[in-house]
């Protein structure tokens, strides 16, 4: 599949929106959590409480009810975790490939389009996913995959691998700071195009060594957020 198709497809779709309907496209605001970004130079992104009351200012401070960035964005909030091989920075994965929805814990989530459910799991790792759901979709010929992390561990209760998922059907929760991985509520979202033999699991952050292997199999994930749609 030519990469230039699959985004083609992409963005014919009509997506549902992820949140809730009284999340508008007015109340998102852009989030940057990048090695770049003075402002966190005086907060210690390795403190959940830290981070949290740095990403509910830039909300408020811009009246709006959720952040939202990442897609490819280098970032330090990993580097409190052996997880992500910080020792060498040949090996370092701190390239984040999805985009974060930063919200309150509880917010329900739906599926932007129909598919199937192809795996979920607790992923327990310091700074991993913590509860993560993974579809399966089967659109006009095109397969591909969305990844839904840091959610509740209920997301996980009553699912059985090839449910059918409808668009706009409820299928999970934001999980909070004690069960998400150890990070502020917020919903990573992910597009993948071939995921291998992973279940319940997909690389959320890569290395500058695979970065554009994942470009390619994880496209922009804002391209499925009905509100980003253009």
């Amino acid at each position: 599949m030519a990469l230039y198709d699959f985004h083609t497809f992409l963005k014919s779709l009509q997506p549902h929106t992820l949140l809730p309907s009284y999340v508008e496209k007015e109340d998102y605001v852009s989030l940057n959590l990048s090695l770049d970004n003075e402002d966190l130079k005086n907060v210690d992104v390795g403190s959940v409480d830290e981070l949290k009351d740095y990403v509910w200012h830039v909300i408020k401070t811009n009246n709006g009810k959720v952040a939202y960035g990442g897609y490819l964005e280098k970032r330090g909030i990993y580097k409190r975790s052996d997880y992500f091989n910080q020792a060498d920075p040949e090996t370092e994965r701190n390239i984040h490939l999805g985009l974060d929805l930063w919200i309150e814990a509880g917010t329900t989530i739906y599926a932007p389009v129909e598919g199937t459910v192809h795996s979920f799991k607790n992923n327990t790792n310091f700074g991993d996913y913590g509860p993560c759901l993974i579809l399966q979709h089967h659109v006009s010929g095109f397969e591909f995959y969305t990844l839904y992390g840091h959610l509740s561990l209920e997301s996980l209760q009553d699912k059985r691998t090839g449910d059918r998922v409808e668009k706009g059907q409820q299928i999970a929760t934001v999980g909070t700071a004690d069960v998400n991985g150890t990070y502020p509520p917020h919903l990573h979202f992910q597009i993948i195009k071939d995921i291998k033999n992973y279940e319940g699991d997909y690389p959320g952050v890569c290395n500058k060594i695979d970065l554009e292997f994942y470009k390619m199999n994880c496209p922009d994930p804002s391209i499925l957020i009905q509100p980003f749609k253009k």
